[in-house]
């Protein structure tokens, strides 16, 4: 604003002048003298003129007097912003609204009751100089309808449920009156009722009791809640999967590839309840064979817009926890009619190939079948016939092995990407209480399923997109290349361990990356290289613009072999059947939505599937309290150092607090943790000692501390020179 000093203006024109100085600095306090100077009357009868504006002003409401004589535009005239509340344990909120650039910070004393989730009005009523927003909640537009788990704790007169999540900072009231048979101790859901002014806590109501807090099923229910994912079906949906008529009719068979006279087989985890996928196989002569990859045709069964349907497109995805699968479709479904179980004629969507020695596809077909399972293998047993070449459909196995290990070394030599990272499975008691860790083995028998399920899906990908040279509505399962920002710090960071990666663009980088995998197979690196190296890629996702599979090296790619689980699948089926039967593109629109919808609820199914894993490492080692493990540091933030132990891959941290002799603090732009006085610095992959030293089960939280001897605090692998400071704020977050 420029000054108007010895100017003289009207009264009307200086009026306009104020109001829009407070209108375009909302956040700033101003003085008498401030306004009069600026708005052109630094004298006696300016400075009259000015406070006679403001004495109006504030009768308006316009502006408040925020004391020592200094104005402030209202609140009531800030701009109001519309966004989603993200609660801290704190009671800190952090407000998302799609009309500001970052998200907003909300002091508890200004957040009027919201809770997570809560759709809220707010205004800004800060900005620092580096851009961070802080403002205050106006009105909470929408509560929440998010159920939350909790442990009840029963008083003479009331019930004070304790929440799981740490997203409620509060305890929530329940009426014993209402709620009898709530018993201290129980593991309960409730959803938040209302929360009234003046009141220290909201009233909640009882959705449902879930068993005792800690009992297995009670934990793995919470879970789920926590998500708003459903832990089971609601009545409707069981009984219209109960009212489907199962019968394979002489329609049905007349209708499809009859396919029941040619080896057919299924390989799965021994135990495994559903069989989603099978393969066929018969000779054609002249070293070429018929493949065929059958899978369950749920279409069939489950019809658009019907309540299954509905319920499906809701869940999006079946979700694995650690003792348990939540199906996205009911039992009668999943487990009967779309299993293929041996013995059984089953219906089914295939593709079948032929293909030779050379690995050359010659033709294709894709349509629907009838099909009988000679066998169910499951994938040791698979296994051992590849080993010994001995056993059941050996010929069959070891054909069909033969050539997926030819697919795959031809997928690797152009550009798909090894990732080997070791996998840690919990063996479980009959009451779901950890006993003991192992790890997940992938043979050659994984691969022979792996690598003809890859192929069904980008061929029938490619078949779907494409019709005389026209692009059609699909959906694809797309992977973007990396973000070479990631990749840059990756690069730097595999530089400690001696590893120099000089690939940059394109299919030179997956080649590159491989040779490191390969590099560091078996080494005490191996672990955390290859999760930096996941972490450095992008994210797959479901849509329907084709952007090709980076990771896979595919140009085309979608998931057709997996209905049973999985709803894109569906979606691909219906697609596939369509431009079958020579439909014209299918509504963009329509199915992109569904696409955007199913890459959202698998990122939350795998959310709650990593809380689970995070739960069982909890309740591993409660009992080891107190015992030394060796470890190595797997990330960071500015509460402390994550360290993932060796022999189990269990996660705790080690609280910056607890680092004992000096004053450590998280540097972000490096990605380490230094010492002020010591400039002992600790970062990635450091090989560390630690101390168990709790295991909190509610809050699913283990915490460590370091164990190391002092002969080796001076380590040089620990001393490094001190970075410099840097600072930032919390930017918006965006991605999918």
């Amino acid at each position: 604003m420029g000054k108007r000093q010895g100017k003289r203006v009207a009264m009307s024109d200086r009026t306009g002048f104020i109001v829009s100085m407070f209108s375009e600095m909302p956040e700033r306090k101003f003085t008498l003298k401030q306004l009069a100077a600026a708005s052109g009357g630094a004298d006696s009868a300016g400075r009259d003129a000015t406070k006679r504006i403001i004495d109006t002003l504030l009768e308006q409401g316009y502006i408040n007097d925020e004391g020592r004589g200094r104005y402030r535009l209202s609140r009531t005239k800030l701009p109001h912003h519309e966004g989603v509340v993200d609660m801290t344990a704190s009671g800190t909120a952090y407000v998302c609204s799609d009309e500001l650039p970052s998200d907003v910070f909300v002091h508890p004393r200004n957040t009027k009751h919201a809770l997570d989730g809560d759709r809220v009005e707010i205004i800004v009523t800060h900005t620092s100089r580096n851009g961070a927003l802080e403002g205050e909640v106006v009105r909470i537009i929408e509560r929440s309808n998010k159920c939350y788990a909790g442990t009840a704790d029963v008083t003479s007169k009331a019930i004070y449920v304790h929440p799981d999540s740490r997203k409620v900072p509060v305890e929530i009231f329940l009426s014993r009156r209402k709620y009898p048979d709530i018993k201290s101790g129980d593991k309960v859901a409730v959803r938040i009722a209302e929360w009234k002014e003046g009141e220290t806590r909201p009233t909640g109501e009882l959705v449902d009791i879930l068993g005792r807090t800690g009992e297995n099923d009670a934990e793995m229910h919470a879970i789920l809640l926590e998500y708003d994912l459903p832990y089971k079906f609601e009545k409707g949906v069981e009984d219209a999967a109960e009212a489907i008529d199962g019968t394979i009719t002489d329609r049905d068979r007349a209708e499809r590839r009859d396919m029941r006279g040619v080896p057919t087989f299924t390989i799965d985890p021994a135990d495994a309840k559903d069989f989603d996928d099978a393969l066929s196989i018969r000779p054609l002569g002249e070293g070429r064979w018929e493949v065929g990859i059958h899978i369950a045709d749920v279409t069939h069964y489950v019809r658009p817009n019907s309540v299954i349907d509905n319920e499906a497109v809701e869940r999006g995805t079946s979700v694995y926890l650690v003792d348990r699968t939540v199906p996205m479709l009911p039992e009668r479904l999943s487990n009967d009619l779309c299993s293929l179980r041996p013995h059984e004629e089953k219906l089914c969507f295939s593709a079948v190939f032929e293909i030779g020695e050379d690995l050359k596809v010659t033709r294709e077909w894709f349509g629907r079948t009838v099909i009988y399972s000679d066998r169910r293998f499951t994938y040791e047993e698979a296994q051992s016939v590849i080993e010994t070449g001995q056993g059941d459909m050996s010929e069959q196995i070891l054909t069909l092995n033969r050539l997926a290990q030819g697919l795959r070394r031809e997928r690797f030599r152009h550009g798909a990407i090894a990732f080997d990272r070791r996998e840690a499975k919990f063996t479980l008691d009959e009451k779901g209480h950890p006993t003991g860790v192992y790890f997940k083995v992938q043979k050659e028998a994984n691969q022979l399923i792996e690598e003809f399920m890859l192929l069904a899906n980008r061929r029938v990908a490619e078949f779907c997109a494409k019709a005389h040279g026209h692009e059609r509505t699909m959906v694809f399962r797309v992977h973007d290349e990396p973000d070479m920002d990631k990749f840059e710090k990756f690069r730097s960071f595999i530089l400690r361990f001696g590893y120099i990666f000089k690939a940059s663009k394109g299919i030179a980088v997956s080649k590159e990356l491989n040779k490191l995998m390969s590099d560091i197979r078996g080494k005490a690196e191996e672990n955390v290289i290859s999760t930096l190296a996941i972490r450095s890629m992008a994210k797959a996702y479901y849509s329907t613009d084709n952007i090709g599979h980076y990771g896979l090296g595919f140009r085309y790619y979608t998931h057709f072999t997996s209905p049973i689980r999985r709803y894109p699948d569906m979606m691909v089926h219906r697609l596939l059947q369509r431009y079958l039967d020579g439909g014209k593109s299918a509504d963009k629109d329509f199915y992109e939505n569904l696409a955007v919808h199913s890459s959202e609820r698998e990122t939350i199914a795998a959310e709650a599937e990593r809380a689970s894993i995070k739960y069982k490492m909890v309740e591993y080692m409660a009992d080891k309290i107190g015992q030394e493990f060796d470890g190595h540091i797997s990330g960071m933030s500015e509460w402390g150092i994550y360290v993932e132990l060796n022999d189990s891959l269990v996660e705790g941290m080690v609280a910056m607090r607890d680092i004992e002799g000096d004053y450590f603090r998280f540097d972000e732009s490096r990605y380490q943790v230094y010492g002020h006085s010591t400039n002992r610095v600790f970062t990635l992959g450091d090989n560390v000692r630690i101390r168990v030293k709790g295991a909190d089960l509610r809050r699913r939280t283990l915490d460590f501390v370091f164990a190391m001897p002092e002969q080796e605090e001076e380590d040089e692998t620990y001393i490094r020179r001190k970075p410099a400071k840097s600072t930032g704020h919390r930017q918006k977050r965006r991605g999918k």
